[in-house]
């Protein structure tokens, strides 16, 4: 009935954003071909779908997408994890973190061009500087936050590290660290497309930047639907796999 519930829901919300989307089309003065009506974004869409270079711009971005996120999370939640446990250590490394995290990923643009050059490196050092201090930040507080008793009961039964780490702290810290990767999922696919804006010549990004400057506003809105969409399947796989590792762990998830 949930589910039932849920799709009912994205059906109207969608309905509603296409319906507001033509409303505001209908009562602008600006011309189609700056800002064009859902049916020609539409008729663009199949264009895209037609030819195949949707599909091969998405392999790409997801390409570029999955290197630089799942690495992100990863590196983080195994520094995480080690950092959270020797606070003293933290305490030390925390104020360079603080320094970097509020820096936006793209300001390092320029120096990753002429590191990396041009390609799929530069987009994926991007979502791997978006993603890892939301997840770094997160799994550093959950373990700090786990509840003593945790390790009182593990003393008892001789469990030890590393066998701590994996059988107990992990597991009890990993509901506060889901909440950093799903913040670092969305931030993650945000800088996927500005980083593809930039030093790129495929994907999601580089396809708005195309459309942009050949004056197709139809390509470049049927293309920020499509990333749209994709965030959104992205946010419920990571919601399924989530709640499939609470229930393995004996968790509930929400």
């Amino acid at each position: 009935m949930k589910k039932l519930i849920s799709v009912r829901n994205v059906i109207i919300s969608f309905a509603v954003l296409i319906l507001l989307w033509q409303v505001l089309f209908s009562i602008s003065h600006f011309n189609e071909a700056l800002f064009p009506s859902p049916l020609k974004a539409f008729r663009a869409l199949l264009e895209m779908l037609a030819d195949g270079s949707l599909f091969r711009h998405i392999g790409t971005s997801m390409y570029r997408f999955s290197a630089g996120y799942i690495s992100s999370i990863v590196t983080a939640v195994l520094l995480g994890l080690v950092l959270g446990w020797f606070t003293k250590a933290f305490q030390y490394v925390n104020p360079v973190i603080q320094l970097l995290r509020p820096i936006s990923p793209t300001a390092w643009m320029p120096f990753i061009v002429l590191w990396f050059g041009i390609g799929d490196i530069p987009a994926i050092v991007i979502i791997f500087i978006a993603g890892f201090f939301p997840v770094l930040l997160s799994t550093v507080g959950a373990v700090s936050n786990i509840d003593p008793i945790y390790f009182k009961v593990s003393r008892n039964f001789g469990i030890r590290q590393p066998e701590l780490m994996w059988k107990v702290i992990f597991p009890a810290a990993f509901p506060q660290i889901a909440n950093g990767i799903h913040l670092a999922l969305g931030t993650s696919w945000i800088f996927l497309v500005a980083g593809e804006m930039v030093g790129a010549q495929s994907g999601l990004g580089y396809l708005i930047i195309d459309a942009r400057n050949n004056l197709r506003t139809d390509i470049l809105f049927a293309t920020i639907i499509i990333i749209g969409i994709i965030g959104l399947l992205l946010d419920g796989l990571l919601k399924l796999l989530e709640k499939q590792i609470m229930k393995a762990w004996g968790g509930e998830s929400k």
